[in-house]
């Protein structure tokens, strides 16, 4: 069997265009892959485009060689971008070969560790940066069988947080931890907002609310310092999705104090990439929490990847809260029921893109999402001023 071609769609939502590739094979058989990338969908689409010379005539069940070729052969380093279009190819490449050998892809690397995977929420907040708002859809999420809530109460703050700020988010944890109760995890969202002693004074006032985690308190271009909070930290740091080389995984790991760890398959150029970096985690007694906060695709390939981890730790769910129609341009979107997502034992990634569904959503510049802007919690398209 050899790759014969590569087309590449984009899906018009309204706050991160989606980034979708196809790979077909002379023998029939296609995959899709997603290289979604905030800010950057045309910029990857020409990405992939560009690397499509190293793929066509390649035999798809030669992941590792493929990989090698778009990433060492090019002898270019462009981060995040690259890699988001190394994964479009990469991840349609599994697809494939799990058609071919019609079995899902986890079955490929072991087979799967667990018949569910647990979820939580994420995005369910949009609306107005107030506490009543978070605490009311706070109970609402609770109310469909989420166990586990994601939020970023900051705003739009960057450095630091003034004693007003500081309260505001501090109350609007506290909001939805008593509209949640007890029972339900909190994940607090960072983003990358912070100094070193803003995230240690926030992390020490909200250690009482008993967050799960505190992700990317800091800017993830700078380990030292994200080594540093965790180590003072009352609540255990997350982090990861943002990185794009193993070398940065591993110079993470070595300090021994980040365990909760973010891979983002897009990220890191797909999804075998994603499961070493799991294996270097487990080596490091660390549990992993892939990033999917992309699109309908990257959802049903975080599935088979979260399936296949021994030291998986739950899944994130974006899809019921992004625009109605998500759920319409693939043929089998991922599912939570009362918490959980039933692992699919169909081919593949179990899903297939409907690219004339995909075609009704046509690319707009303006969507994106920029998170120090005020009010991008209600993740509405934005143009420029």
């Amino acid at each position: 069997m050899r790759i014969t071609g590569i087309e590449t769609y984009i899906a018009g939502n309204p706050w991160k265009n989606w980034l979708f590739a196809k790979v077909t094979t002379d023998e029939g058989l296609h995959g899709f892959g997603e290289g979604t990338l905030n800010f950057f969908a045309r910029t990857v689409e020409a990405a992939i485009q560009e690397l499509k010379p190293f793929v066509i005539g390649m035999d798809p069940f030669q992941v590792e060689l493929i990989s090698q070729r778009l990433i060492r052969d090019v002898y270019s380093e462009g981060a995040q971008i690259h890699m988001c279009a190394v994964a479009a190819i990469e991840i349609a490449l599994w697809d494939i070969i799990g058609k071919a050998c019609n079995q899902p892809i986890y079955n490929l690397w072991g087979g799967r560790c667990r018949d569910r995977l647990r979820a939580y929420a994420n995005g369910w907040y949009r609306g107005p940066r107030t506490p009543e708002s978070f605490g009311e859809k706070a109970r609402e999420v609770v109310r469909r069988g989420y166990t586990a809530l994601k939020f970023d109460p900051f705003g739009s703050n960057w450095r630091t947080l003034s004693s007003y700020e500081f309260d505001l988010s501090l109350d609007i944890i506290t909001a939805v931890r008593e509209a949640a109760g007890n029972k339900v995890d909190l994940l607090v969202e960072g983003h990358c907002r912070f100094n070193v002693p803003t995230a240690i004074e926030f992390a020490g006032a909200m250690h009482h609310l008993r967050p799960a985690w505190f992700e990317e308190p800091v800017p993830h271009t700078n380990i030292a310092a994200m080594v540093e909070v965790a180590r003072r930290s009352p609540v255990p740091i997350a982090t990861g999705e943002s990185l794009s080389t193993r070398q940065q995984f591993a110079e993470l790991l070595k300090h021994e104090v980040v365990n909760i760890i973010q891979p983002e398959p897009l990220n890191l150029g797909g999804l075998f990439s994603a499961r070493k970096i799991a294996d270097m985690a487990d080596a490091h007694f660390g549990v992993v929490a892939p990033h999917s906060a992309q699109g309908p695709i990257c959802s049903a390939a975080c599935v088979q990847l979260n399936a296949s981890l021994p030291n998986f730790l739950i899944h994130e769910i974006f899809d019921e809260f992004n625009e109605p129609w998500e759920q319409q341009i693939v043929t089998h979107p991922v599912k939570v029921v009362d918490g959980y997502i039933e692992v699919p034992d169909r081919p593949g990634l179990g899903t297939d893109l409907d690219i004339e569904e995909v075609l009704k959503h046509p690319y707009q510049q303006e969507n994106a999402l920029s998170l120090f802007r005020p009010g991008w919690e209600k993740r509405q398209a934005q143009a420029a001023d």
